[in-house]
């Protein structure tokens, strides 16, 4: 269209003809008109919108014409008059038609009058004052941040918007709307900055407790007595930022509210794109999403038509309707007070973009809106009930029993609450011939299991004194030693403290050290990792004596005062402060938990139980201990038993198990496992598959309900597999939330959720000021109950960090962030700090950290990140250390898990502003080099077998192109557990050997390509002496 153009000698020249353009597009109105001024051309464009369905192209033509002519005539009347504004009994004389050329040649000279007066107003406008004030007002602020309203989609780019959007509307009943009048009357302040004021505060709350808050609000630019009365539009959008403290009063919010919009509107002349411009970095100004505005009217003119000549204009409704339900929504999200001053009375509008929210979403945020002025109602008229605003909630009274339901889990059992070995002896008296643990081909019936640990029991007790309540720490390999060893020390009354064999010897004298324990169990696998400054005893010694069991010994074991609140358990967690946390668990947080896990899960003692986890992990307690309080059969594997899936296959269908319990990772590659070998059999037996540790991903879900039996009908128990999605901590006796996945439980659409809280479990959800959170917002989950941990072991500190009293219950800060839906349905959503979950093995980062920076003085500073779901990278901060010295450190320091994949040497780590390490600038990992030595460096194969093995290597590692050293450890290039079982089944499958020729420890110990060749040399060689794994039989092993 035509064009206004601004020169040197004149405000405004004459048009200047251009080419009219036209497009098309979607119309949201049936005609708009856009002007658009470019401050660096300084040339304004006319842009005329109208809708096909109502228009022709030659219609539109003749409006755009109509409207250029209008434009000149105005610009002609108003050079005679002061501030560009016509007289009112002018208007009515403009016409649509062409002016003659005489008329318009004599406009320049009419302009200059006009240029005199305008530079005259500007003069005295103080943009510079203006300039800083908005500089001020919105520095630090990420102007293209938009506020974390309850959205149910993703933003989309605008192109994609079909601008549709829905009005809420409600009236405040007449006490609301009486109080309001007479708190801004007594407190003297006016109806907007109270109608403002509360918006910031239902934001706060929308939020999650933001509360650095930026919406944007129109105001009339009459910022000066004179504009009061002229006719004209002066309208200008405006930036409200509020900076709230949530331990503020309402009173003091509005005293805040009334100064930050008193001092933006005595700057709101100043332009929006001028105060864009001092933020040059934003790529979109998100605060106009957001936006407020507060209307004063009268009934009575909304009926009135003004006549300006011969044209009537009406008063239009503020949503423009599209469609019986459907309004147009610039905006994300409006809220419009409207004031009627005759009537006095209030009502609200929340307008909402239904691109980004579903009509149900607007409807509860609305009622929300309405509970909040309820609860600031109550406290204008009753200052004794006044809060501050984070005690404000957003929860409606109608869901209310979702908070009540996370509490209401108490079930009564027929069993009281008694120790974990008083569980056992009553199932050996129940079916003492009964089997209650295996290994291959070795077994013990509850009977015999009880003999050997009584025989134990009795050593220990009388030849090292162990006291009630002592500490005794166990470090064998997974065996049948192991089950005697536990159940031994409980039955004495110690403490048992297990501790992986596959932990560092430096590592594991650490940890025995901060227990101050006095013995630890050992057996002939692991009975030369201590050194002579600790004293162990060899299991496998005590049980093969020939010495019998005696009545003084059976009544000495039976006296001893153990009690329900007797410490059962240690197990030890990573440690935000370097140090790991040792994890006590009572004899009654266990039996809790296990009557509970036994409720839902319908586990009784027909079952078999395959124990899968790591001694060091809280899971190896429920696999072990409720297999054996409820009288179930315990399948053992042999030592990196599970690290051998075509050994765990075997296991599962020659065992017949029906109860397995793994973390998502390790199932997922299970599921590759058997789609590759195409076993379609081996997990059809189970009958309860749980998963936890870590996020059961739909993905994973979706492969595993390929290789698991069909339950009959959805609500059948009886037969088919129950698959569980679990969730839970350490300290609150290993899972807290239990979810039943159905077969149909649709993968592609529905949210993988971790549930409900198990019998007996407390959970409650708070933001960080301790108060319960609405449906859908996140929050921190608590969780109390029969099954809270007793504390850290010598940590009071630390547990009181962590143990919060909530309505006169104790409940666990558990540090991860969930939110729950309509149903009471709990999902999980990241960590609070930078702990991370990896392969189901939890890590807190600050740990490794520490480790690192105990190495050399030479380590400034370091971090840890997690990468891709799979990989620790170190990021150290050093310049004479290289990642040999780093990773041997780690290596005698720190669990295998916790190892860093890859090791990153800086200068200097990048910083934020307030001097932090900024993680996000940190150069993204690369697995093949920097650190890997060039070619004429490497050791390559030097013959077949070296060969094969490298080939293998470069398709696990993914690292096909890129060179591999022989001497190069397999987990200092991206190697990890996983990819190490993948490993070793290729092995397997390409040199022909099972688990019993040729086990997968030694493959481990050695993790290089030489080292991997020279074991399979043999296997190739067709002379291989039967490496077993397996311990002998109890009465075998005095021959060694």
């Amino acid at each position: 269209m035509n064009s206004i153009a601004k020169t040197n000698d004149a405000i405004l020249n004459l048009y200047t003809e251009q080419p009219w353009l036209y497009g098309n597009g979607i119309a949201s109105y049936d005609i708009n008109l856009k002007m658009i001024h470019n401050q660096s051309s300084k040339t304004t464009s006319c842009i005329l919108e109208c809708s096909a369905d109502c228009y022709d192209e030659v219609t539109v033509s003749n409006i755009g014409r109509y409207f250029q002519n209008l434009l000149l005539h105005i610009f002609t009347e108003s050079t005679k008059t002061i501030g560009f504004v016509p007289c009112l009994e002018k208007i009515g004389n403009l016409s649509l038609l062409p002016m003659n050329v005489e008329t318009l040649s004599n406009i320049n000279e009419s302009l200059r009058h006009f240029s005199e007066i305008n530079a005259v107003i500007e003069k005295h406008m103080p943009m510079i004052g203006a300039s800083m004030f908005w500089h001020n007002a919105l520095h630090d602020y990420k102007l293209d941040q938009y506020l974390s309203l309850p959205y149910d989609r993703y933003r989309l780019t605008t192109e994609y918007r079909n601008g549709r959007g829905t009005s809420i509307s409600f009236d405040l009943d007449r006490d609301l709307c009486d109080t309001f009048l007479q708190y801004t009357s007594s407190q003297n302040i006016s109806l907007e900055h109270l109608a403002l004021s509360m918006y910031f505060v239902f934001l706060f709350k929308l939020t999650n407790g933001e509360t650095d808050l930026c919406i944007g609000m129109n105001v009339d630019g009459r910022y000066r007595d004179e504009l009061r009365s002229v006719i004209g539009m002066f309208v200008n959008t405006i930036p409200l930022r509020c900076q709230l403290d949530p331990h503020w009063f309402l009173h003091e919010l509005i005293t805040y509210v009334q100064e930050i919009l008193t001092n933006s509107c005595k700057y709101s002349y100043f332009p929006l794109q001028r105060v864009l411009n001092q933020h040059p970095h934003s790529l979109k100004p998100a605060f106009l999403d957001t936006s407020f505005e507060f209307m004063r009217y009268s009934p009575q003119d909304l009926g009135k038509d003004v006549i300006i000549g011969d044209s009537h204009l009406s008063v239009i409704p503020i949503s423009i309707k599209i469609s019986k339900d459907n309004i147009i929504s610039k905006s994300d999200f409006i809220l419009s007070i409207r004031h009627d001053f005759e009537m006095n009375q209030f009502s609200c509008a929340i307008i909402a973009s239904l691109d980004l929210f579903n009509q149900e979403t607007v409807e509860t945020t609305s009622q929300r809106f309405h509970s909040i002025i309820q609860q600031l109602f109550a406290s204008m008229i009753n200052s004794q009930i006044n809060k501050p605003l984070y005690e404000l909630s957003l929860t409606l009274s109608n869901k209310q029993y979702l908070i009540q339901s996370l509490n209401n889990t108490q079930i009564s059992f027929p069993s009281p609450l008694t120790c974990i070995h008083h569980e056992f002896v009553y199932q050996v008296m129940k079916h003492p011939q009964k089997l209650a643990v295996e290994l291959d081909e070795q077994s013990l019936t509850y009977c015999e299991l009880l003999y050997y640990v009584q025989v134990l029991s009795s050593t220990v007790l009388n030849d090292y004194h162990v006291f009630l309540g002592e500490v005794v720490c166990q470090c064998v390999e997974r065996s049948l030693s192991m089950i005697i060893g536990l159940l031994s020390i409980e039955i004495i009354g110690g403490v048992y403290c297990p501790l992986s064999p596959e932990n560092p010897e430096q590592r594991l004298q650490n940890l025995v050290e901060q227990t101050q324990a006095r013995l630890i169990l050992v057996h002939s696998l692991t009975n030369r990792i201590f050194k002579n400054n600790f004293i162990t005893y060899d299991i496998d010694a005590a049980i093969n004596v020939n010495d019998k069991i005696t009545n003084d010994d059976l009544y000495q074991l039976s006296n001893i005062s153990i009690t329900p609140d007797n410490i059962s358990y240690i197990v030890f967690t990573s440690g935000s402060t370097g140090i790991p946390k040792a994890v006590q668990v009572r004899h009654r947080n266990l039996i809790a938990y296990m009557q509970s896990f036994a409720e839902m899960t319908t586990l009784k003692r027909s079952d078999n139980v395959i124990q899968m986890a790591s001694c060091s992990f809280d899971n190896h307690f429920q696999e072990t201990f409720v297999a054996l309080m409820i009288g179930a059969d315990l399948i053992m594997l042999h030592p990196h038993g599970n690290k051998d899936l075509t050994y765990l296959i075997h296991e599962l269908m020659d065992k017949d198990v029906t109860f397995l319990d793994a973390v998502p990772s390790y199932l997922d590659m299970l599921c590759q496992h058997l789609e590759m070998q195409n076993e379609n059999e081996c997990l059809k037996k189970l009958r309860i598959l749980c998963s936890g540790g870590d996020v059961l991903t739909n993905k994973i879900m979706s492969r595993l309900k390929k290789y698991v039996s069909i339950p009959s009908s959805s609500s059948s128990s009886l037969d088919g597999c129950q698959l569980w999605n679990m969730y839970g901590q350490a300290e609150v006796t290993v899972t807290t939330t239990y979810f039943q996945i159905g077969f149909d439980f649709d993968c592609d659409k529905q949210v993988m959720s971790i549930g409900k809280p198990l019998p007996n479990y407390h959970c409650a959800i708070m933001d960080e000021y301790f108060q319960f959170i609405a449906v859908n917002q996140e929050g921190e989950l608590f969780v109390g109950g029969a099954c809270v941990f007793a504390g850290y072991f010598g940590r009071d500190d630390l547990t009181a960090k962590v143990l919060i009293e909530i309505n006169n219950d104790i409940f666990y800060r558990s540090g991860d962030v969930v939110q729950y839906d309509h149903q009471g349905l709990l999902y999980f959503k990241c960590r609070k700090d930078h702990q991370v979950k990896l392969r189901g093995q939890r890590i807190e980062l600050a740990e490794i950290e520490k480790c690192l920076m105990n190495i050399s003085l030479s380590v400034s500073a370091c971090t840890v990140i997690k990468w891709n779901e799979e990989h620790l990278v170190a990021y150290v901060q050093s310049s004479d250390i290289d990642e040999k010295q780093l990773r041997e450190h780690c290596q005698s320091h720190l669990s295998p898990h916790m190892i860093p994949s890859l090791f990153i040497i800086l200068d200097k780590l990048p910083l934020n502003p307030n001097g932090k390490i900024d993680r996000k600038l940190l150069p993204p990992p690369r697995f093949s080099s920097p650190n890997m030595p060039s070619l004429s460096e490497l050791n390559t194969p030097v013959n077949q077998v070296e060969k094969s093995v490298y080939d293998i290597w470069c398709q696990v590692l993914e690292h096909n192109g890129r060179h591999i050293s022989t001497t190069t450890n397999f987990f200092t290039i991206g190697g990890h557990s996983r990819l190490f079982i993948e490993l070793y089944h290729r092995y397997q499958t390409m040199f022909g050997f099972d688990s019993r020729t040729l086990s997968i420890s030694p493959f481990l110990k050695q993790p290089t390509i030489q080292q991997h060749a020279k074991l399979l040399k043999v296997v190739t060689a067709d002379d291989i002496r039967s490496e077993q794994w397996y311990t002998l039989h109890i009465n075998q092993s005095e021959d060694l």
